[in-house]
């Protein structure tokens, strides 16, 4: 017993030489650290620009020397502030710049003047880099452009649609300078692939948007997209031949009078197909020498059916004056 007791006050004893051996060793390493950062030193910062009060008008592009280097004097603990956050330094495009052509001119002195409040007392400014930053613009302009749908569609059998794939809404609004607003001529949707479809259809789908677009603004980032589908059908119907720019001094005779035509439609129209809504044709003018048949023509079919087609049928004729 007294062997433990013994052997755990000699144990205490060594920890507490190594918890003071510790605490000694980090009130070192503070002191290091103190000393080091109440020293003066030199470096170089790149400062973003923030810029605020830029005319409503005008929009402001994005260039890549949207950036001011600043050379500094300071003790260690002002540099901790700049490498713990990302400095900027803010324009005021009411205060701090003036326009040339197409450009706002930043001249650096107006920095030192104007921004001492932000470095405070205890940095000094040493130089400024470049001598000028340059802030080109344009016009803002508002412009709707068309959206386009940009995929593929394919159906079960049996179902197709009369319409085609419907967009809400078909256009957006582009916002931005008039260089960039012209440019635009469309705006595409994500691709898609739907296949074996054989109902409705209605998805959100995003826009394509232009790369670097930090200069625009859009209306709408996605867009609707819906396809009404229905059960399709083919069917045939005989349609009379219609002879046309026969010559008045010339009367012909011509077999078969009617011809067979194949169509496909919805269920829900295809009763109402008839002979009427076709019109097949053979053009006289296309007669050669010594010809004596014509290949009829498709010339027109109603809206209610989505294709249709004849047979390479001749259509033989003679001329009896």
């Amino acid at each position: 017993m007294i062997k433990k007791i013994k052997s755990s006050i000699i144990t205490g004893i060594k920890n507490r030489k190594i918890n003071v051996f510790f605490i000694f060793l980090l009130m070192s390493f503070l002191i290091l650290i103190f000393s080091k950062l109440s020293k003066e030193y030199i470096n170089t910062i790149d400062f973003q620009v923030k810029q605020v009060n830029v005319p409503k008008e005008y929009v402001i592009l994005n260039d890549s020397n949207a950036t001011i280097n600043i050379t500094m004097k300071t003790i260690g603990f002002n540099w901790l502030k700049y490498y713990f956050s990302n400095p900027e330094i803010i324009v005021d495009f009411k205060r701090d710049v003036s326009k040339r052509d197409s450009f706002y001119v930043l001249n650096n002195s107006k920095i030192l003047f104007n921004k001492k409040e932000e470095f405070g007392n205890q940095v000094e400014v040493l130089s400024i880099s470049p001598d000028n930053l340059y802030f080109r613009f344009d016009v803002n302009s508002v412009r709707k452009i068309p959206v386009l749908a940009n995929g593929d569609l394919s159906f079960s059998p049996g179902y197709d649609t009369f319409n085609k794939i419907k967009i809400e809404p078909d256009s957006i609004q582009v916002i931005g300078p008039n260089s960039l607003v012209d440019s635009i001529k469309s705006i595409q949707t994500d691709n898609y692939k739907w296949e074996n479809i054989n109902a409705n259809v209605f998805q959100k789908i995003k826009l394509n948007l232009p790369m670097n677009n930090d200069n625009l603004a859009f209306s709408n980032t996605e867009v609707d997209l819906s396809v009404e589908v229905e059960k399709f059908t083919e069917g045939s119907v005989k349609v009379p031949v219609d002879f046309i720019n026969v010559p008045q001094n010339l009367r012909i005779k011509f077999f078969p009078k009617t011809i067979n035509v194949l169509y496909y439609t919805s269920l829900n129209k295809f009763s109402e197909i008839s002979s009427n809504d076709f019109n097949v044709i053979c053009d006289f003018k296309k007669v050669s020498e010594n010809q004596s048949f014509l290949l009829p023509e498709l010339q027109n079919f109603t809206e209610k059916v989505k294709s249709a087609k004849i047979n390479n049928q001749r259509i033989e004729f003679i001329i009896t004056e």
